[in-house]
Parts: C-alpha cells; sequence; structure tokens
C-alpha cells in the first residue's frame, strides 16, 4: 500500500481501496486470509512526518481452538493510527503497519461460536464434561462414606447443599491446633 507523499494536499488525502491478501504474509496454518484487505484512510502530513488514520478489514478463515474446525472471521480495526518520519523518497509504503495492526487484531485463541451463530461442539463436550465433574464432587462430599448414603438420609430424600461448606471445612484445615 504506497502513497506518493507528492500527490497530498495541505488538507490531507482521503484513500479507499483494497489490496491483495498476499501482503498479511501469514505463517500460520491456522489462519488463511480469504479476500483482499479493504482500508479507508485519511493520511495527511505534519512536521516532517507522515500520518494515516482510518480503518482496515479482512476475511480470514480460523481454526477453533476448541473443536478445531474452521470457520469464517472478519478482522476489523476500527481504529488504525500511524505516524512515520518522512522518508527522503517520494514513495512511503504503509503495507507494513497495515499488516501489523490486522495481524495484532487476530484472537488469540479463535473461537468458532465468537458472533453466537454457531454452538461449538467441542466446548459443549467440555461443559458438559466438567457439569458431571462437578456434580460427582459434589455428590462425593455430601456422602456418608459408611453407609453410602448422603449423610444423615435414608437415600431417598434431595440433599440440600449448603454453598459455605466447603469454605467452612478448609478453615477448620487451616486453623491453628490449640
Amino acid at each position: 500500500m504506497k502513497i506518493h507523499i507528492n500527490q497530498i494536499p495541505a488538507t490531507g488525502l482521503h484513500v479507499e481501496g483494497e489490496e491483495e491478501r498476499d501482503i498479511l504474509d501469514l505463517n500460520d496454518p491456522a489462519v488463511k486470509p480469504l479476500g483482499t484487505v479493504r482500508y479507508n484512510l485519511d493520511v495527511g502530513l505534519s512536521d516532517g512526518g507522515l500520518f494515516a488514520t482510518g480503518s482496515l478489514e479482512a476475511d480470514v478463515q480460523m481454526e477453533c481452538v476448541t473443536c478445531l474446525e474452521p470457520f469464517e472471521y472478519r478482522v476489523e480495526v476500527p481504529d488504525f493510527a500511524m505516524q512515520i518520519d518522512l522518508p527522503s523518497t517520494e514513495l512511503v509504503d504503509l503495507t507494513e503497519e497495515v499488516r501489523e495492526d490486522i495481524l495484532l487484531a487476530l484472537p488469540p485463541y479463535p473461537h468458532c461460536d465468537w458472533n453466537g451463530k454457531k454452538a461449538c461442539a467441542g466446548l459443549r463436550k467440555i461443559r458438559t464434561k466438567n457439569a458431571k465433574n462437578v456434580k460427582n464432587a459434589e455428590n462425593e462430599r455430601n456422602r456418608d462414606h459408611s453407609t453410602g448414603q448422603p449423610n444423615g438420609q435414608s437415600g431417598n430424600e434431595p440433599v440440600e447443599r449448603n454453598p459455605w461448606t466447603t469454605l467452612d471445612q478448609l478453615n477448620q484445615l487451616t486453623k491453628p491446633k490449640e
């Protein structure tokens, strides 16, 4: 993405357009650009420097970290801003700055259910497994190990769980002996 310095008027220059997806130079097999990189920028000159502000966006295909399924994601940089010292040449290349901001906007742990339109199958499995583990731990904690039944119960009554029981047990363990 190149800007000709001599073509920037004193009031600034508005540039819109698209660049080929190759400018992203992605080295991650889990992230693939799907189309062009779109930009909408205001460019200007000030005190020996060039500045650009505006927005950037690109569509990519990512791999969900939970279920490993591919999904599409639109990377948006609504507040792109950069400033560089004016080089000695007439042509300024903003490709590296654009590329850097788009890469920084990629989610570090992408999930296929990011927009709420899809339920991640891998996340559903994890939640189900965690819920079972919590329920098993609660049942074990409330069980009278001599009878195999819940504490003080014959086995038919519902167990009322006091949310402070675990904290009370921890306090007993850490209390100094007299």
